[in-house]
């Protein structure tokens, strides 16, 4: 994962990108894997983790009728997250996670692995849904990571 990240910080370095992040079941594993990379503050500009539902809403400006409606581990959450992170960070490139990490807090609707990765490079969204089954909670947090990563190479 950090040989990853580390290409993933030459080429943004390479065509001048800058990226920040907003994280809420991977709790800050993304922007701690991108800044254990030596140069990534060329690059990387913040990193907030919004875990509870109030966060996402005071910082993220998330409206609290999508959580309302919606919940917080949703397309609309999450798309809200990286559109409200990209007017505040005004990095090129911004990603957000949410999802459910367990091994509590599933439903039947919403189970336990559910995640989904938001990530926004200029007028281009694009809301990514994921569903790591049987995993635990630690290997949930990884792959959300995983594939973060691989969007953002991706995305660049």
């Amino acid at each position: 994962m950090f040989k990853e990240a580390e290409r993933i910080i030459n080429l943004l370095k390479n065509k001048k990108i800058n990226l920040s992040v907003a994280e809420s079941c991977s709790g800050g594993m993304l922007a701690q894997v991108i800044t254990s990379i030596s140069g990534a503050s060329k690059v990387f500009k913040f990193g907030i983790v919004t875990y509870s539902n109030q966060s996402k809403i005071k910082y993220l400006k998330v409206p609290s009728k999508i959580i309302k409606k919606y919940g917080a581990v949703s397309e609309q959450c999450c798309r809200a997250m990286v559109e409200n992170l990209s007017r505040i960070s005004k990095a090129k490139l911004n990603i957000a996670i949410t999802g459910v990490a367990g091994p509590n807090g599933g439903s039947k609707l919403k189970p336990v692995g559910l995640v989904y990765i938001g990530i926004k490079k200029g007028s281009k969204t694009k809301i990514n849904k994921f569903f790591f089954k049987n995993y635990n909670r630690e290997k949930i947090r990884i792959n959300s990571v995983k594939k973060s990563l691989e969007l953002i190479k991706n995305f660049i």
